[in-house]
């Protein structure tokens, strides 16, 4: 995975190397403390299972499940 985040330095000529990196720090903790979650994938219906569960109820395949998936057979 490419790293996205973007690459920090200060330009200031009146600042120190010391409160530069200071500051640069103090940004990259920023960043991580309020970067967004990554939260993974719901996990898909297996559609034989979802198949086997439309036949034992008496529904046709093509028709709305009330399971809430509005995509039939998983596509």
């Amino acid at each position: 995975m490419p790293n996205r985040r973007p690459q920090l330095e200060i330009v200031a000529p009146s600042a120190s190397p010391e409160e530069a990196a200071a500051v640069v720090a103090a940004l990259e903790q920023f960043l991580r403390d309020f970067a967004p979650v990554i939260v993974a994938e719901a996990p898909r219906a297996n559609p034989w299972q979802r198949a086997a569960l439309l036949e034992a109820t008496g529904r046709e395949p093509d028709g709305p499940s009330p399971w809430g998936d509005p995509v039939p057979w998983g596509a």
